[in-house]
């Protein structure tokens, strides 16, 4: 029985698992439930995701990676085991493994992601950068001497990058994504309204009323909290309007490491770029008039690829081809590109 070679996309909020010839198998949050008196692992993925904020004492349900980086490797490893025995079931070969990282990842960040795959039970794990597998997966042709920004914002980090020839050419990765939204929504409902509310409610909020624009029509939705003044339940109605307030520093930090990249890019590229636009990917992505926001302050026509959720698992994937041309003691693929190309 032939082992499937095995691409994932480990996510601060999501991890996605693509299996050669099957595509995207698993698409789960990277949540992991443990009982804190013996440690053992109870429930990973969407079970553990419904107990974040909801446990008993002796249960605590936690998120192993934290922006774009893995900050509990136990944990981490334990889960990556559990969903990798999802899909391989009954195995005799080893499966080989791409793992999607941030463009700004250290070499010790690198050796624990490497060593979690090896110990989670892949034969050899190689690494690829995330805004490369983006572009792959919403399509460009990265191999062509043509300058593409790609703007991948996730949960945890936001990567920004120009890719030209199979490499990365200049690239900028910040700790501003999905989670950092979250938390913005938080401060300011708590300054503004003098109530608080839990991550998951505030994650409700940006998927539902979400905006970085304005819009043509205001959207409104009714939340509940915890009044800080009286300690009791309250209901109240936000708007869209209010969110794009409580957006506004998350965005322009996103904004200005655009700006930052464009401004290290040789001229030639940035030529390229205006002619080919930015494509953006990613969860954060979907934030509604994000591609409108980014479009104004560059000058640049920007668009958000079909399926941005899902583009760096697909482009994770589809670089799993790559593997049989790799040499023994490549890790990162990204850089390995640069230095044969």
């Amino acid at each position: 029985m032939f082992s499937k070679d095995i691409g994932i996309d480990l996510g601060t909020a999501s991890i996605l698992v693509y299996v050669s010839g099957k595509g995207v198998v698993l698409r789960e949050p990277s949540v992991v439930a443990i009982d804190k008196n013996s440690g053992k692992l109870l429930k990973v993925g969407t079970d553990a995701q419904k107990m974040l904020g909801r446990t008993p004492g002796n249960i605590v349900a936690i998120r192993p990676l934290r922006e774009g980086v893995i900050s509990d490797y136990d944990m981490t490893e334990r889960m990556l085991k559990e969903f990798i025995k999802k899909i391989t079931s009954f195995r005799l070969i080893k499966p080989r493994v791409i793992i999607c990282v941030p463009s700004g990842i250290t070499e010790v960040e690198e050796r624990a992601v490497i060593d979690a795959g090896i110990q989670a039970g892949a034969r050899r794990v190689y690494l690829i950068e995330e805004p490369l597998a983006a572009a792959i997966g919403a399509g460009i042709d990265i191999t062509r001497p043509d300058g593409h920004m790609i703007v991948d914002i996730g949960g945890g980090t936001a990567d920004v990058a120009v890719i030209s020839l199979s490499g990365i050419v200049e690239s900028c990765s910040i700790k501003i994504a999905g989670d950092q939204f979250d938390e913005a929504v938080v401060k300011y409902i708590r300054r503004k309204h003098n109530v608080l509310i839990g991550e998951r409610t505030a994650e409700e909020l940006k998927t539902t009323i979400g905006a970085v624009y304005p819009l043509e029509e205001e959207r409104t939705m009714e939340i509940k909290g915890r009044c800080l003044m009286t300690g009791l339940p309250r209901v109240f109605t936000v708007t869209s309007s209010e969110m794009i307030e409580a957006f506004e520093e998350p965005t322009s930090r996103i904004l200005e490491a655009i700006h930052s990249v464009l401004e290290r890019t040789p001229p030639e590229l940035v030529a390229d770029i205006s002619t080919n636009g930015i494509m953006m990917t990613g969860g954060g992505s979907l934030v509604t008039g994000f591609d409108k926001l980014i479009e104004e302050h560059t000058g640049i026509a920007t668009h958000v690829a079909e399926d941005a959720i899902s583009c760096v698992a697909y482009g994770t994937g589809k670089s799993l081809d790559w593997i049989s041309e790799l040499q023994d003691g490549t890790m990162n693929i990204s850089r390995r590109k640069q230095m044969n190309g």
